[in-house]
């Protein structure tokens, strides 16, 4: 073993050792980290339009301008943790390689998971998952990420000592994109401490649908805590056109309290290393994806879904009443899909590329179909489709 590559050990043996601090330092550190929260969430309030446009800048330089009707909806959403499942780049419509740049920051912040259920999420960028990062085979990626929230907006964060981020177990944060060939991902080159920002650039050589987390000590623990998003390579001829596209990940959230205990929930350790979460979710939270929040579309519409699973247990997963046309099996967006399937397993850190046509009118499901996972611990949620009725295709019968 040569000298780096013990060093790497040693400092992840040496990461681990420190998220393993009492239960009661951390739900100090939390409780303390809440109420801040919630007097920044009472400023946020009090703000004006324009103060909170400025305040919410930042994010990926290749995205795309926020449309008018989501503009109204995201400046409602103050404290919103879950990442609407229409939150993505649009389609590339370019034949020649470029330069992409991303910008990521790392942002520890208390939300709620379901009402009256608060808990401390591990975030890229303030959301979960992080930002979708779109990029073509041949491009430059450039990564930058900082630790903390740039700017004024973050400088709460940097006012934490370095002893409160080590107790608290996230001293560093780093990214690993499984798109990456290279060690690591891209982890070695971006182990970012409190107050330093660092870059990486790689070439996105491989066309795919891939997942990208956090890779610090404890690399488990931060994957568990909401540190996960996904990163589409497109091939150089594109993506043949759909109507609508949605970004969804699956997570299993480790709660000191049971699913639904109320207060602020601290993470348990004990329970991610015995793999039994106390929920599973879509886009950080309960209910992140339904009602005003769905995913909508209209008969008739094709629609592909990007479904990844971000932390450590597989998802099985279904649409109640959908069957797949195209399914593109773990990332091999590249390989003939396979047709007509009715429910996928997604292993941890993979994803799938999904498409299919909506054909009758109605809400739809999306489960982890080991259904105790979506009816009593979360994993739930809904799709709309707006139209016309289609009784060749589906209707009652009275005799």
């Amino acid at each position: 073993m040569n000298k780096s590559s013990s060093l790497l050990l040693l400092t992840i043996a040496l990461g681990s050792l420190t998220a393993g601090c009492s239960d009661e330092v951390q739900n100090k550190a939390e409780l303390e980290k809440y109420a801040a929260s919630q007097a920044g969430e009472a400023k946020h309030k009090s703000m004006s339009a324009v103060e909170m446009t400025g305040h919410e800048g930042g994010g990926m330089q290749h995205s795309m301008p926020m449309p008018a009707e989501l503009s109204t909806s995201r400046q409602s959403d103050v404290g919103e943790i879950g990442r609407r499942a229409d939150d993505l780049p649009a389609p590339l419509n370019r034949t020649q390689a470029q330069l992409v740049s991303v910008d990521l920051y790392t942002d520890e912040r208390v939300a709620e998971m379901m009402p009256g259920v608060t808990y401390q999420y591990w975030t890229y960028n303030g959301k979960v998952p992080g930002p979708f990062i779109r990029a073509r085979a041949g491009d430059q990626v450039e990564i930058h990420l900082n630790h903390g929230k740039p700017g004024a907006a973050g400088a709460a964060h940097s006012e934490h000592t370095a002893a409160q981020h080590s107790a608290d177990g996230h001293s560093a944060h780093s990214i690993d994109l499984h798109a990456v060939v290279g060690p690591g991902g891209g982890a070695p080159l971006m182990q970012v401490e409190q107050g330093e920002q660092k870059s990486f650039r790689f070439k996105a050589t491989h066309p795919g649908i891939y997942v990208y987390h956090c890779a610090s000590p404890h690399v488990p623990t931060h994957i568990a805590n909401g540190m996960y998003g996904m990163i589409l390579v497109e091939p150089e001829q594109g993506l043949a056109k759909v109507d609508r596209e949605f970004y969804v990940m699956q997570g299993d959230f480790y709660t000191s309290g049971k699913y639904g205990d109320k207060g602020l929930q601290s993470f348990s350790k004990e329970k991610m290393l015995a793999e039994k979460p106390e929920y599973f979710l879509f886009n950080g939270r309960v209910n992140s994806l339904s009602g005003e929040r769905a995913l909508k579309a209209k008969v008739g519409e094709k629609i592909r879904l990007f479904v990844g699973l971000g932390s450590h247990v597989a998802s099985n997963f279904h649409i109640i009443g959908a069957i797949f046309d195209s399914l593109y099996q773990d990332g091999a967006i590249m390989n003939p899909p396979l047709k007509n399937v009715q429910t996928t397993v997604i292993a941890p850190g993979s994803a799938v590329m999904i498409e299919f046509t909506a054909e009758v009118p109605g809400k739809y499901l999306l489960v982890d179909h080991s259904l105790t996972r979506a009816i009593d611990k979360g994993a739930l949620a809904e799709l709309v489709i707006e139209g016309a009725a289609q009784p060749e295709l589906y209707q009652q019968v009275d005799h």
